[in-house]
């Protein structure tokens, strides 16, 4: 039998009381991702780095994180790990008084939570073109059903006290999804096809991490399928866009606006109106009304959910 690989450590003392789990949290796609698991032992990810396969977990041991990395890219991503939680990005300057609910969110959240930056655009990409047209829900089951059959185990799976994580599948496996697969997850041809136009230039697309974001967003929507909206989804995860909006979002602006001004049905107009004290910043704003007030409650049904394994 091989011996067991121990995994690598490094203890690291952030300037900032950091709050792990709302850091990361916007790497999660749902309660059964398996790419990622968020709990109070801490935040567990696996991924791809130019090193190889690995699986990261960090945790607070005091004042520090302690992040342990299992898999050939351990060191690359232990080397990486004050970036992913935050480290570059500057809250300097942020307008928290210039709205009492968010100098409220502030208070509670802004002291712990920094942009996240990965600098994996196509495991930010991917999950961003999942969620076009359709309902959160839809497209959490169609990520978990596509990673667990195009996917491979991370490492330290099975080792003790490490859960079963599945890498997200890589470009090759992209192109290599049959149309049937793609069918059983849910996911409609379009969808289908700009995953694969993006997997099929997944070099480009990665090096699109070395610009600024403004210009990699533009890049990224020259690619068919992909436009403004999918590309902020990737800003605010891969490249630590402190600024990025998801303009378009079914829910954003609504939420946003209910936030600020109690009013229903809000626009994208009055979204980047009620935003404009925080340019520059303005993912940094909407991340706070996020964890500070939720969504805006319903007064209608749910989105009915759409089959699209009936096409």
């Amino acid at each position: 039998m091989p011996r067991v690989r121990e995994p690598l450590e490094r203890r690291w003392r952030p300037a900032w009381p950091i709050d792990l789990l709302t850091t990361l949290g916007p790497l999660h796609r749902g309660g059964g991702d398996p790419t990622t698991a968020l709990g109070p032992a801490g935040a567990w990810r696996a991924t791809h780095t130019p090193q190889g396969p690995v699986t990261v977990h960090c945790a607070r041991v005091g004042d520090d994180v302690l992040v342990r990395a299992w898999g050939p890219g351990a060191e690359h991503e232990l080397a990486l790990a004050p970036t992913v939680l935050g480290a570059g990005d500057d809250p300097t300057g942020f307008a928290a008084d210039a709205h009492p609910v968010m100098a409220q969110a502030h208070r509670r959240f802004g002291s712990g939570w920094r942009v996240p930056r990965t600098g994996r655009v196509l495991e930010a990409l991917v999950p961003a073109i999942l969620e076009q047209r359709v309902t959160g829900l839809e497209a959490r089951r169609s990520w978990r059903a596509l990673v667990l059959a195009a996917g491979e185990p991370a490492p330290g799976t099975g080792q003790p006290g490490v859960p079963a994580l599945h890498l997200p599948p890589t470009p090759q496996a992209w192109l290599a999804v049959p149309s049937w697969t793609w069918h059983r997850a849910g996911v409609d041809p379009g969808r289908a096809a700009t995953v694969v136009r993006a997997a099929a230039r997944a070099q480009a697309v990665e090096r699109l991490s070395d610009r600024a974001p403004a210009e990699a967003a533009r890049a990224l929507c020259a690619i068919p399928g992909i436009g403004a909206w999918t590309a902020a989804e990737v800003a605010v995860r891969a490249w630590g866009d402190p600024d990025a909006v998801s303009f378009g979002d079914f829910h954003l602006a609504r939420n946003v606006v209910h936030a600020l001004t109690g009013r229903r049905d809000g626009t994208d107009a009055e979204l980047a109106e009620l935003l404009a004290p925080w340019a520059g910043q303005r993912a940094r704003a909407v991340r706070m009304l996020e964890l500070h007030c939720g969504a805006m409650p319903r007064r209608a049904p749910r989105a009915a959910i759409t089959d699209h394994r009936a096409w």
